[in-house]
């Protein structure tokens, strides 16, 4: 798509950015009352169930049950890109600030170039698509180095640490979902949250449910997840694609730190650190820097 882009492109683009981005002041809000172990099946099951309904109204078609290899990156899409960074982002926030915690998801388009450069020809690393990395790579440093440094072996540290895997889990589900065969987008969601959902009740057999005594805020908050950030972001998602292109929705990753952080400060008056401020910047500017050298090399889309 070529020209510029509608008021109706950009408040999609602001409401799906805000429902991800509010899934980490979400997840605070869970984990005040609420285990892990409740907290993500719940989520995933109440997403799942809302989408898989979406599809079935719409009379979506499934793939067959012969097709091995797309039901197989569903399942792999729902492992590495739903219930295991859910658990380790939800677990890390039982000790951080939302703010931070959304702040690292700015990092992943530097592990998908990485992992791109080795998967496919047409990614391969230039010297100053190194240079962006290189640049990422220290905005992550400075992130999370002065705690490594100064609490080693804190809580904190330890967080971070499960941030910092998680956002390569959502790195590696981009490089999944990029390599899938062409399939509805409202299917290729569904189904991928459906095997999230259902990897997650195992989850369920470590609660305690006799000495769960959940607030309203943390009840609220777990609907939220499930229904916002979960169901209604993912059935945004393809719309916002379809209509304005996949280099248009890669903005959201600039965006969500910055309203992360201003709905942590309003709610929970979280400040984030110097170095969160000096780090943001030097990991967007490496993506930019990255994402520059990449531009020219690329063929025009259609949907740009």
């Amino acid at each position: 798509m070529t020209g510029s882009r509608t008021s109706t492109d950009w408040a999609l683009f602001a409401l799906l950015s805000t429902l991800w981005a509010s899934a980490y002041a979400m997840t605070r809000g869970a984990v005040e009352t609420l285990p892990v172990a409740v907290v993500v099946p719940g989520r995933l099951l109440l997403g799942a169930s809302v989408l898989v309904a979406f599809a079935f109204l719409r009379r979506e078609q499934w793939p067959k049950l012969s097709d091995h290899k797309m039901w197989g990156i569903l399942a792999a899409m729902g492992m590495i890109g739903t219930v295991a960074p859910f658990f380790l982002i939800t677990t890390a926030q039982e000790t951080i600030d939302s703010s931070l915690a959304g702040l690292y998801v700015s990092a992943a388009p530097i592990f998908v170039s990485i992992s791109a450069h080795f998967l496919f020809q047409e990614e391969k690393m230039s010297s100053t698509k190194a240079l962006g990395i290189g640049i990422g790579f220290l905005g992550v440093l400075v992130l999370f180095g002065p705690d490594v440094i100064e609490h080693w072996g804190s809580a904190s540290v330890f967080a971070q640490f499960l941030l910092l895997v998680a956002t390569m889990m959502y790195a590696t589900s981009t490089l999944i979902a990029r390599a899938a065969p062409k399939i509805s987008p409202i299917i290729f969601s569904a189904g991928f949250l459906s095997f999230g959902a259902i990897f997650s009740l195992p989850m369920l057999a470590f609660v305690s449910w006799g000495e769960l005594a959940p607030s309203t805020t943390s009840v609220l908050s777990v609907i939220g997840l499930g229904l916002g950030p979960s169901a209604v972001a993912s059935l945004l998602y393809p719309i916002v694609v379809n209509r304005a292109g996949p280099t248009f929705l890669s903005l959201t990753g600039y965006v969500i730190p910055i309203l992360a952080a201003i709905i942590g400060w309003l709610i929970y008056r979280e400040v984030l650190s110097w170095n969160a401020y000096l780090a943001f910047g030097l990991i967007i500017a490496g993506v930019y820097v990255s994402q520059q050298a990449a531009r020219p090399k690329q063929a025009p889309s259609q949907a740009e």
